[in-house]
């Protein structure tokens, strides 16, 4: 199968694309605009691969779109272009609108055009597989039970707001004009190359380098968090075996307050990078809330899990000392970035 993946430089995409020629006979376009958050560095090791193609287009760009579905001939789209970071979308909402919501129509629509020309076979067995998130669904109290595919809309940030929306347009495409579309939404997800704006290698790289561990709030919010890896695995099989029409909630059923996270990094470091001034801990400082900061999420992957035969293999625990190892092991990477294109800075506050 030649599948088309776009976003395939960012930190899930490149997962996706990894574990594609790693672990399949797949063949793959990635098609990646290279967007601050963006770095080649992370398909890499995969790239001289036959059955590997990069094409540097951004999703909304018709005419580029149109050419490459043209020259590659594409048995299936996996989308997970977007802007992703919540903070960001807070500072500067317009360019989430733009890569999410119209990016993602443009995408739907010349992949439709496409789709339509194929073979009745052929058309048959495409997929459009859109890649999505929980926040989509809004916020969980201490007690209310996780979200499942059925959970109603209620996107509460910028970012959630546009991913929102590119959810219902898939969606549409599907029920208005039989495209063969399809949506999964996943919960936060942590590991490998991973771009220094989010907590989990914020607070790494932050510790090694003697900083502020800056956590919003009491710390008290809860985030429900899957591996990486584990996540590209479960969207491979979605991609192979999924149902048009479908919503696969993808999760590890590991949920943890952000300050657990942070003090689970700061006990690992202790362990594996000792810091002559003392335990990490005491660099953790409580700042003022996010605008808007949803309490909690987490989801009941069952279907999911059922359906795509597929469940994740990594705990919390075993996951986060994966990652935190990475980043001790791969500075040469986060620190080019510190350097050039995100110093560590507070984002959110407008």
């Amino acid at each position: 199968m030649q599948i088309l993946v776009t976003g395939g430089c960012g930190f899930i995409g490149s997962a996706v694309v990894r574990h594609l020629i790693k672990n399949t006979k797949h063949s793959v376009v990635n098609v990646d605009v290279l967007t601050y958050s963006a770095s080649p560095e992370t398909v890499a090791e995969i790239e001289q691969d036959d059955r590997y193609h990069f094409c540097q287009v951004n999703i909304t760009d018709a005419v580029a779109l149109t050419k490459v579905f043209e020259t590659f001939k594409p048995d299936a789209v996996m989308h997970l272009a977007a802007e992703s970071h919540v903070d960001r979308s807070i500072d500067g909402p317009g360019v989430f609108v733009e890569t999410n919501v119209v990016g993602t129509y443009t995408l739907l629509n010349v992949a439709y055009e496409y789709w339509k020309n194929l073979s009745e076979d052929h058309k048959k067995n495409f997929r459009f597989h859109h890649i999505s998130t929980d926040e989509v669904f809004g916020h969980l109290e201490l007690n209310d039970p996780p979200f499942t595919e059925t959970t109603p809309y209620d996107p509460r940030s910028p970012y959630s707001a546009s991913k929102a929306a590119s959810d219902h347009l898939v969606r549409a495409w599907f029920h208005t004009y039989g495209f063969p579309t399809f949506v999964t939404n996943t919960t936060n997800n942590y590991g490998i190359w991973h771009f220094p704006e989010k907590l989990v290698p914020l607070i790494i790289i932050n510790a090694l380098e003697g900083k502020e561990l800056p956590v919003y709030g009491k710390g008290d919010n809860i985030r429900d968090w899957l591996f990486v890896e584990d996540h590209a695995e479960a969207l491979v099989k979605a991609v192979e075996i999924g149902l048009p029409g479908e919503t696969y909630a993808i999760g590890a059923k590991q949920p943890r307050t952000n300050l657990d996270v942070v003090k689970t990094i700061c006990s690992i470091l202790d362990e594996l990078r000792p810091d002559p001034q003392g335990k990490y801990e005491r660099l953790i400082k409580f700042v003022g809330d996010r605008p808007g900061h949803d309490f909690r999420y987490e989801i009941d992957p069952s279907h999911a899990e059922k359906s795509l035969d597929w469940k994740a293999k990594h705990n919390f625990e075993t996951g986060i000392r994966k990652t935190v190892q990475w980043y001790l092991d791969n500075q040469a990477w986060w620190q080019a970035i510190r350097d050039k294109r995100y110093s560590g800075q507070r984002l959110g506050m407008k």
